[in-house]
């Protein structure tokens, strides 16, 4: 059984369970390994859950390196992107939930690695490359902040598999319909693709309402 074997077994654990509800014992028992030894590797139930995270992000960052996106157009790499994105959401709730729970941690487990944070500069340089090259070429007008636009992307990607059931328990949708899947990502490439081929607006600019007399 390998390092990575248990970071798959206590990721499943511990999306199912969260931090506090998850058990090393039956992490144990299904890697076929002992509790002492997982404590040896890992050195507690929290360095195995931040291990878990390390390592659930580095699966995502990982995948998006392999995608070439500077091979591609600028317009063809952001939907591109965008496409992995809600794709790779699509195919790991488990990432989803690890993510929630750790959010409801306040991130305190995340504040103590030393790792995360440059697992995750890879994605924004990514975005950074494809906004210059889109801007260079002027088919991207708006100046935009490539972390802005990383959460843009990433929050409707997240919404749609961590709200999935209450939304669909409101409005009666399913989310995981292929046609409605597929209705929502090409809304979400095309909403952007709007959104950087426009200059901004002039939040400064006044419009003469002021002037007006009721």
């Amino acid at each position: 059984m390998t390092r990575d074997d248990i970071l798959l077994v206590a990721r499943e654990e511990f999306a199912a369970h969260g931090l506090s509800g998850a058990r090393v014992d039956a992490i144990a028992e299904r890697t076929r390994t002992s509790k002492r030894m997982i404590y040896y590797h890992f050195g507690s139930k929290e360095g195995l859950y931040l291990a878990v995270l390390e390592h659930a992000y580095a699966g995502i960052r990982g995948v998006e390196a392999e995608l070439r996106l500077g091979d591609l157009d600028p317009e063809e790499a952001m939907r591109r992107l965008v496409d992995f994105t809600f794709d790779y959401d699509e195919a790991n709730p488990e990432f989803i939930r690890l993510v929630t729970i750790e959010n409801i941690h306040r991130a305190t487990h995340m504040r103590q690695s030393g790792t995360l944070g440059q697992l995750n500069v890879s994605v924004i340089d990514t975005i950074a490359d494809i906004l210059r090259r889109g801007q260079q070429s002027g088919v991207f007008r708006r100046d935009v902040d490539p972390i802005d636009l990383h959460m843009l992307i990433s929050s409707y990607c997240f919404f749609r598999v961590s709200n999935r059931h209450t939304f669909g328990a409101i409005f009666d949708r399913d989310l995981a319909d292929g046609t409605v899947q597929a209705r929502h990502k090409q809304l979400l490439q095309d909403a952007v693709l709007a959104l950087l081929r426009e200059p901004a607006s002039d939040p400064s600019a006044d419009d003469g309402r002021h002037d007006r007399t009721p």
